[in-house]
This record gives structure tokens, sequence and C-alpha cells, in this order.
């Protein structure tokens, strides 16, 4: 069987090929109106004595201001707080244990987004599996709007397939290689950005479908 040893870390050499997915952004200006023409009247004396304050706006929230807030989350105690049920239960029984000491492998290859990870954003890391060619690795992070655009602009360079899903956006990807020994060895990683929220995993020789809305539909009940 091909063996990818989780426990060391992942060098960054393998190269992926994808297609880009270009995201657009649509720009929303505005302008002023002049009037035209008209004749100009002279602006009636104000008198301090009987000039009324004006109101002060109070301010409003806007729609995307107040979904932006909902979408926000803390970063989870433990690792026991974003695996329950149905994904806990398939997790115990075919990739045991829940973050073996000997488990090394990074959440991640790409070098923007290690940067990330490693400076020191509030992060939870979890893994499953024994050191051995198979096993996931997983970061929970809290992260800034703009960590959360250099991931996703070097995820998007990098080839990552984008979608649109559970209220936020997934960047996949994932590709086959041969061992040394000549075996087929299956990888990738699957990222999700939801609010104030990074979801990192990488995997090798197991990566269920399920996983990370798993987790997703924990962290967002």
């Amino acid at each position: 069987m091909a063996r990818c040893d989780l426990g060391m870390p992942v060098t960054h050499r393998t190269a992926l090929r994808f297609i880009p997915v270009i995201a657009a952004v649509a720009l929303l200006a505005t302008a002023c109106a002049t009037p035209a023409g008209g004749t100009a009247s002279p602006a009636p004396t104000e008198s301090a004595a009987t000039r009324s304050p004006e109101p002060t706006p109070s301010a409003t929230p806007s729609p995307i201001e107040t979904q932006a807030t909902n979408e926000e989350i803390g970063l989870p105690s433990s690792c026991d707080d974003i695996f329950t049920g149905e994904l806990r239960a398939t997790l115990e029984a075919e990739l045991p244990p829940l973050n073996d000491p000997g488990v090394t492998m990074y959440s991640t290859e790409n070098a923007e987004a290690l940067t990330v990870l490693e400076s020191g954003v509030p992060s939870l890391r979890c893994t499953w599996g024994t050191p051995s060619d198979r096993g996931v690795a997983t970061t929970v992070s809290i992260v800034s709007p703009a960590d959360a655009k250099l991931i996703t602009d070097s995820l998007t360079s990098s080839g990552f397939a984008a979608e649109e899903a559970s209220g936020g956006e997934y960047f996949r990807t994932s590709q086959q290689t041969l061992s040394m020994d000549e075996q087929v060895v299956e990888l990738g990683e699957t990222h999700f950005f939801r609010g104030n929220a990074w979801i990192a995993t990488r995997w090798v020789n197991y990566g269920p479908d399920s996983y990370t809305p798993g987790i997703v539909a924990q962290l967002w009940p």
C-alpha cells in the first residue's frame, strides 16, 4: 500500500495544475445630480433665536453588516465541539483515533495559507488517524477579512476549484500520485470560508464528501 507518512510535515513540492477560478467583483458607483437653470432667490436671514437645530441622524446597521455579524463565530474550545453525531461515529470507526500526537501533517500545503496559520491567528487543530499513509488534519481559525482574501486569492491562483455553498465558499483540490513503490496515493485539500472563520483540511487516502460539511453544520447550526 502507498505510504505518505503523516508523522512528518509534508513539503511543498507538488505543483497543482488546475484551471483557475476567476471571481468577478461588481462595483457600484453613485453620482450627485446638479440642478439645471432657474432663478436664484436671496436666502432669508437666519435668526439665532428662532433657528431650530437639525435632527441628528441615527446609524442603522445595513443588512450586509447585520448578516456579517450573525455569521461570525467564536473559536471552538476543543475538537469535541466540531466532531459530533454521525460524523464522529464514522471517523471513530474508519479512521481512529482523534488527535494522535504522532500525526504532525499540516492542514494545508499552500504557502500563503501556511503563513497566515503561523502568524498566530486563533486556531484549533484536529487530526484523525495514526502516523501512516492514511489520515486527515483540520484547522479551524478565526481570520480577518484581509487574511481571508489573501488565502482565497492564493488558492484560486493555485488552481483550487471554488463553489458557494452552506452559506460560505468552498475551495477544493485533489490529485493522485505514485509512491516510491509505485502505489497510487490520493491526497487533497478542502478549505471553507464563512463569516470570520476558515476551515482548512488536508487529507491523504481518506477524503469523504461529508467531512467538511459536517463540521460546517456543527459550527453554524
